[in-house]
């Protein structure tokens, strides 16, 4: 049974104990697998190799990887060095050996860009590992499923610096990077005057070469951002320690929009920034996205029509929304018109509140919100407590508001 002499008797005794320990059915147990690093030997040796990386030590950088890999992480190691490391490490999740002398290893990469970063970036690599006398080096390194790219895998790494901002590019020219950090340095003391509460006061903008390349960056198909100027990455309801956020700028889109359109996105995107710690799984889309639109346009003198286009086209046609925007109305790749009216219906609620109750009011709402424990029953509270109105009552002021407003 087992290939040996013996092998019966051995495998019935098991089966035996088994039974009588655990009252568990008699499995044949096969020969040992192959022996592979431990996760202390992967983590000892990935730990070195990020600070190598963070101490622009060429020599232990390539150290512990094979040499057909050093031409590709040369590459890689001088495209960093435009790039403001201020840590770098990985965490092992998993270790599987893959044969005799190999293993793939998974591991979440993290990095901190110094005087921006709190918590780090994170990302989910997976390596390959093989072992030369005695030594494990690896072979190979590549973003898990579904996991994004990083920026500097895109290509050469531009940076400039503003005041309160960091934008790092890839096929930009200087002049571009310029603007968009001078926008970015007005984005955040706006954001600052419309939002008290704790946060970094500075930003991380990141430009791909193109869409194709933002949609790697953000691990999704480019098609789902064509018509969106800039995201944001980053962890909702998120301490100290939580993933960094990064401003994501989709260069196609971003071009062709005029001088108040590239500022407005950019207070958008560091809004949401600023927010990120206050805005919980309780928070609804509308209230995220629209609060983010009404810190864009406050004090822009924009009218409602010009602000809300595609509502005011709606309302005039006499369709005028039953009901507060769904989750589900903002979801990227669908109705570019849908998508506007629901981004519009949020600013135009947000505007409400800030109108008939005040900006405090509306601030403190959108925290009230975020603070409670979950989505149901949260909005209902924060309007009792805050706003001294209920849902329903709430909706239908929004409703006469929008067709006010755009009617």
């Amino acid at each position: 049974m087992a290939g040996r002499s013996g092998g019966v008797a051995r495998g019935a005794a098991v089966c035996l104990l088994a039974a009588l320990s655990a009252l568990t059915g008699c499995t044949s147990a096969g020969p040992p697998g192959p022996a592979g690093p431990s996760s202390k030997e992967v983590q000892n040796l990935l730990d070195g190799h990020a600070k190598a990386l963070l101490d622009r030590d060429e020599a232990g950088y390539l150290a512990a990887l094979d040499p057909a890999l050093a031409p590709a992480a040369r590459t890689e190691f001088d495209r960093l060095a435009k790039v403001p490391l201020g840590g770098v490490d990985y965490r092992v999740t998993d270790v599987d050996p893959a044969g005799e002398g190999r293993a793939t290893v998974e591991a979440e990469l993290g990095y901190r860009i110094k005087g921006y970063d709190s918590g780090p970036s994170t990302t989910a690599r997976v390596l390959d590992l093989a072992e030369r006398d005695g030594r494990w080096y690896v072979t190979g390194d590549r973003a898990a499923e579904g996991a994004p790219q990083q920026l500097w895998q895109q290509g050469a790494v531009e940076s400039v610096t503003g005041r309160r901002s960091l934008v790092l590019g890839v096929g930009q020219s200087e002049e571009r990077l310029r603007e968009i950090a001078a926008a970015a340095d007005r984005a955040v003391p706006a954001v600052g005057r419309a939002w008290n509460g704790s946060w970094a006061g500075r930003i991380v903008v990141l430009v791909p070469a193109s869409v194709e390349a933002m949609g790697r960056l953000l691990g999704g198909p480019a098609a789902s951002y064509r018509g969106i100027a800039a995201v944001t990455t980053g962890q909702a309801g998120g301490g100290p320690q939580a993933p960094a956020d990064r401003v994501i700028v989709n260069p196609d889109a971003y071009a062709v929009l005029g001088a108040f359109g590239r500022q407005m996105v950019l207070t958008h995107e560091t809004t949401h920034v600023a927010t990120r710690i206050r805005t919980t799984a309780a928070t609804p889309v509308w209230l995220s996205e629209g609060f983010a639109d009404w810190v864009a346009y406050r004090g822009s003198g924009r009218t409602a029509a010009q602000a809300a286009p595609e509502l005011a086209r709606a309302v005039r046609a006499g369709d005028l929304p039953a009901g507060l925007p769904e989750d589900a109305d903002f979801g990227f790749g669908g109705d570019a018109d849908a998508l506007a009216r629901a981004y519009e219906g949020g600013w135009l609620a947000c505007e409400m509140i800030a109108d008939r109750w005040g900006a405090p009011a509306l601030t403190g709402f959108y925290r009230a919100v975020g603070a409670h424990p979950a989505r149901e029953g949260a909005l209902e509270k924060a309007l009792h407590d805050v706003l001294g109105t209920t849902p329903e009552q709430f909706t239908a002021d929004w409703r006469a508001y929008v067709g006010q407003r755009l009617g």
